[in-house]
């Protein structure tokens, strides 16, 4: 099953519960969007590259999100429903990559290196495995449809920024190349993360809502370093809890 499948079949099931639940709870009534409510949460997210070479990152992170409901509800029918301004951060980041080989290499002799094939290149050393950071999304653009009187199904767009301990990802190879492996091939610290996603509230109390959701992301450094490896896209699923006020 793909992943893309999987997290179609998460948000279905979670639909039918809500829909389910729903008419044997009616006393349940989510706030009036008329109220323009706050919403503070905490969340837990996590996934997986699907492009490229990228099938074998993955990723976990915890952290909260706020967000500000601007309108009330406008449109018919199933489109029906109010815009939300948001923001999240998320103090705990972290992507589990494969360990690779690299050298440094420099055109001309420098200490420690040796020369093959007209590179002057180091011995090989370990990058990739683990890297650590902090991500922050502070523009969110989210459309919550009016729906149920327990359920808000939502759908976004973000952008953020992302600072990693490392220059992410690694780049490099075990081969003596001054293009692979010079002084002016690495990846950087900061990334870009633009992405999009869906997701539903199902309202427990009048005031508290579980989350689920899904994101597609996209990490690039837009050049910020020398290379720009980046993740073209990576799917994250998210559960979390919020409360309205």
């Amino acid at each position: 099953m793909s992943v893309c499948s999987l997290a179609s079949r998460l948000l279905a099931a979670a639909l039918v519960l809500s829909l389910a639940t729903a008419s044997a709870q009616e006393g349940i009534t989510k706030p009036a969007p008329a109220a323009l409510p706050f919403e503070l949460g905490a969340l837990v997210q996590g996934g997986l590259g699907v492009t490229q070479d990228r099938d074998d990152f993955k990723f976990l992170m915890a952290g909260v999100h706020a967000g500000k409901v601007l309108t009330g509800d406008h449109g018919a029918g199933l489109l029906r429903g109010n815009f939300e301004y948001a923001a999240e951060l998320f103090p705990f980041w972290q992507s589990y990559t494969p360990s690779v080989q690299k050298n440094n290499c420099y055109s001309s002799p420098q200490p420690g290196t040796t020369g093959v094939t007209g590179a002057f290149c180091s011995p090989p050393f370990t990058v990739g495995g683990t890297f650590s950071g902090i991500t922050l999304t502070p523009i969110i653009l989210r459309w919550n449809f009016a729906a149920t009187r327990r359920l808000t199904p939502w759908v976004q767009g973000a952008g953020g920024v992302l600072w990693t301990n490392h220059k992410y990802p690694a780049f490099g190879t075990a081969d003596h190349s001054v293009v692979n492996n010079g002084p002016n091939a690495d990846a950087s610290v900061w990334n870009f993360t633009p992405q999009g996603g869906v997701g539903i509230h199902y309202f427990v109390t009048p005031r508290r809502s579980i989350d689920l959701g899904a994101n597609a992301v996209h990490i690039s450094s837009a050049s910020l370093g020398d290379r720009n490896p980046g993740v073209n896209a990576s799917i994250q699923f998210n559960v979390g809890m919020s409360w309205w006020k």
